[in-house]
């Protein structure tokens, strides 16, 4: 499976959503996207850039299994922001299940496509 993704440097804490206030805000008052094993919260900030989060569910598995669920979706999200229209917050919520590169892949890029994040010329991408 081709990923057709860009490499976009670094994933900047500047793009990471940290304080418990706004996970929660998110939580309560973000638009919500699910399909089988994820769901996306979304809503609209006013910095121009997206920020996002990668919480999981309690229960998911050992410190290495919950590890690599985050190192996964942060690189999927690294290689597919280029590709996203800005100016949101986003919170990715995996749940236990098969995790490889590709399955989260496939995850994300799906979650974005629901939620309309995608930029008119990525439309392509996300279908294939």
């Amino acid at each position: 499976m081709e990923t057709y993704l860009i490499k976009t440097g670094f994933f900047k804490r500047e793009e990471r959503i940290k304080n418990p206030a706004d996970f929660k805000k998110l939580f309560k008052c973000g638009k919500k996207i699910s399909i089988p094993g994820a769901k996306m919260y979304f809503l609209e900030n006013s910095l121009g850039i997206n920020r996002v989060g990668f919480p999981l569910i309690s229960g998911y598995g050992n410190a290495v299994e919950r590890n690599l669920s985050k190192r996964y979706s942060r690189e999927v999200y690294r290689l597919l922001k280029s590709h996203l229209n800005t100016g949101y917050d986003i919170l990715f919520l995996i749940f236990p299940g098969k995790d490889s590169f590709n399955s989260r892949c496939e995850q994300i890029r799906l979650l974005c496509q629901k939620a309309g994040l995608l930029k008119e010329d990525a439309s392509s991408i996300a279908s294939e």
